[in-house]
């Protein structure tokens, strides 16, 4: 990529240094393969700990009555963020706040799991499908 079309600023901050700095958050296991894990701009520091919202989402998107969810950090004036999970739920019975968060039991360190909890029926959505996390806070 040479540049964002009529961009200058976006251009100087994603490129330095003839690198392409895309924001994407990777991990490297023991045999040399990358996992995406998320987005730095996702990312939020709870009681100075990294929680990256997609691995949150994806422990909550195995429950069956969960359709979709979306983390996002929030301000927290123990921990200074900790996590809002945004949920729409799947029909069938109905899921509470604590049924939620008690997903997260076993799976996931106590920091990452959300603190609160918000039921939609659906998400604003970007033109290719993207949830717009913005627009939830």
């Amino acid at each position: 990529m040479k540049e964002y079309w009529q961009d200058p600023v976006k251009t100087e901050e994603t490129i330095k240094n003839g690198y392409l700095h895309t924001g994407d958050l990777a991990r490297m296991d023991k045999d040399g393969f990358f996992y995406l894990v998320g987005r730095a701009g996702d990312m939020y520091i709870s009681g100075g700990e990294n929680v990256y919202p997609a691995e949150v989402e994806k422990i909550l998107k195995l429950h069956p009555r969960i359709e979709d969810v979306a983390v996002v950090g929030m301000a927290d004036e123990k921990w200074g963020e900790s996590g809002h999970a945004f949920v729409v739920l799947s029909p069938g019975p109905s899921l509470d706040e604590a049924d939620v968060i008690s997903i997260c039991h076993g799976k996931l360190a106590k920091y990452k799991w959300p603190q609160k909890v918000t039921f939609k029926s659906e998400f604003p959505r970007t033109s290719l499908g993207k949830i717009r996390k913005g627009e939830l806070i």
